[in-house]
């Protein structure tokens, strides 16, 4: 991890950066806190051209995305376009659909196709797909969890992984340990944090939570990891305040690595 692969997560800001003209003060608020890189989702219905138009004139770069399946499935060409456009490598997918989280023959199903989807991408266009998990992989189904079936039943060469750590945690996994289960096979990663208030877990800035961030940026270190973004679902303040602080952590991280 470098300041320079930070990069901050815009479903965070997703009620920021829903017209031409808040994305643009979005991104411009951003490189003022200290972020190098941005992963695009939850934005609203901008042209891709002012998109990337607006991310370098703040010198932000796209790291990755998120992107519908049904794009994936009725316009991958139109997708890659748009990633070309924006220099971005990372075809990202939030969560499979529904109707592939009910059963193991669903989860089998799903790392098939987006395996499919993945081979594409990367032979005719020379991206790479990547998943994003949430708890609900982590359901079982005769003895393994989603997770494991994307794990072992997709392509390993088409079929990346971005996992998310909050989500993990949450669904009883351990982060780090997954972090080397899918060595090779991540190059972007979701990091948040978990607090307990009241009884109940609710999203945290990265550092003020009770997860072991430290453990978590070693081991995505130690499996190639290539770009660290951070997320946070729901802020309990002004979110560019929740993103300042999980990046002010994550560079005391380092600060703290130069002094050892």
């Amino acid at each position: 991890m470098k300041r320079s692969t930070i990069g901050a997560q815009m479903y965070t800001l997703r009620d920021q950066a829903r017209t031409e003209e808040e994305l643009a003060a979005a991104f411009a608020k951003l490189k003022e806190i200290g972020y190098e890189a941005v992963q695009v989702s939850g934005i609203g219905p901008i042209d891709p051209h002012r998109v990337k138009e607006l991310a370098d004139r703040s010198n932000l770069t796209i790291c990755a995305t998120h992107i519908p399946f049904d794009r994936l499935t009725g316009e991958l060409e139109v997708v890659a376009e748009q990633h070309k456009l924006w220099d971005c490598k990372y075809v990202g997918l939030g969560m499979a659909p529904d109707r592939y989280r009910t059963s193991a023959e669903g989860y089998r199903t799903f790392a098939q196709e987006a395996s499919e989807i993945g081979r594409r991408l990367k032979k005719e266009y020379g991206l790479q797909f990547v998943y994003h998990n949430h708890q609900l992989e982590f359901e079982k189904f005769d003895g393994r969890t989603g997770m494991d079936i994307l794990l072992e039943e997709s392509d390993p060469d088409a079929f990346g992984f971005e996992l998310d750590m909050y989500w993990v945690q949450a669904g009883g996994g351990d982060p780090a340990q997954w972090a080397h289960k899918v060595k090779g096979r991540m190059q972007v990663v979701h990091l948040k944090d978990m607090e307990i208030v009241d009884g109940q877990p609710v999203f945290a800035e990265v550092g003020q939570g009770n997860m072991n961030i430290p453990a978590i940026i070693d081991a995505c270190r130690a499996t190639g990891v290539e770009w660290y973004v951070v997320e946070q679902d729901v802020c309990r303040r002004d979110p560019f305040e929740s993103l300042k602080m999980s990046l002010d952590y994550l560079h005391s991280l380092l600060q703290h690595e130069k002094t050892l």
